[in-house]
This record gives structure tokens, sequence and C-alpha cells, in this order.
């Protein structure tokens, strides 16, 4: 099976708004407020703003793809696109999700992978990622990438207050 990655375009910004929906709600809709998670879907994927994103030369998405079906995909911000003011040193993962249909299939490698690769294209030499504190598989998952956990912030889940450990990998010393 081979997984194959592309670019994001503005074109594809209504096919992003339905597998962002999609993945979030599947990653988070057991351990969430339904109201609250469906209030953070309209805001966080509101079109528009994916549109916005999708033109900002600061911000990249990659569609990971297996025999034409979008399997998951992943968000890179740089610079001021960054959700904290990391450095320009740093490369953050603010977004890295695969389809349930496609997991344990080496999407998340792929897309984790891409991330690294682009990393090192840009001069990155630290990749940074927040990630909630419940969420012990994607915890390890990134822990077996060489992530550690090196703070925390806020997220806000429609009006709900959660904590994202903040997760970071050097590249280059």
């Amino acid at each position: 099976m081979r997984i194959r990655l592309r670019k994001c375009s503005e074109e594809d910004s209504l096919l992003l708004k339905e597998i962002g929906q999609e993945t979030f709600r599947d990653t988070f809709v057991q351990d969430n407020d339904p109201e609250e998670l469906e209030a953070y879907l309209e805001q966080a994927f509101a079109l528009g703003k994916l549109e916005k994103e999708l033109a900002d030369p600061y911000s990249s998405f990659f569609f990971a793809e297996i025999n034409g079906d979008i399997a998951g995909y992943v968000k890179l911000n740089e610079g001021g696109a960054q959700t904290e003011q990391m450095g320009r040193d740093s490369l953050e993962i603010e977004r890295i999700y695969v389809r349930k249909s496609h997991h344990r299939q080496g999407v998340g490698k792929a897309l984790m992978l891409k991330a690294v690769e682009e990393a090192e294209v840009k001069g990155r030499n630290r990749i940074w990622l927040g990630v909630w504190e419940k969420n012990a598989h994607a915890i390890s998952f990134y822990e077996k990438w060489g992530f550690k956990r090196t703070g925390s912030h806020t997220f806000m889940m429609g009006d709900e207050e959660q904590i994202d450990l903040i997760m970071t990998k050097i590249l280059t010393d």
C-alpha cells in the first residue's frame, strides 16, 4: 500500500473542512461534551477560516492519500502562524489526524516524516506541538518520535478550558 502526500491548495478548503471535522470529532467525541465539541468544530473549521489558513504562506496542509482516498492530514505552521511564539527556529505541528478507516496503515508515520522533512528543508531545528493532556495514545505516539514535554498551554474546546501539553523534538543541536 502506497501513501501519497500532497500539499493542499485553496481549492481543497471544503474537503479539508470535511476531513478535519470528521477526524477531530472521531478523536475527541468520547471525552468531551457534544455541544462544546460541535461549537469548536464550527469555529475551527469554518470555511472562511480554512481558506485564510490555506492562503497563509506560513501555514501548510498536506493530505495523505491511499488509493485516491484521503487518509489523513497534517497542518504545519512557522513564523507568525504558530499558535505560540516558539521562535524562528521552530516549526509547529498544529494538527495531525488520521481517519479511523486508515488507522494502523502507516499514515501517521508518513505525516510525521513529512513534518520532519519540511522542518529540515526550512532550516528549522525544532518541531513542537500541543496535545491534550488526556490523549494518552497521541502522547505515546509523539514520545516514540522523540518529542519531550516542555510545557503546557490552554486550549479552548468551545467554552471549556482544557490543558494541552507542549511537546518538542530537537532536530539538530
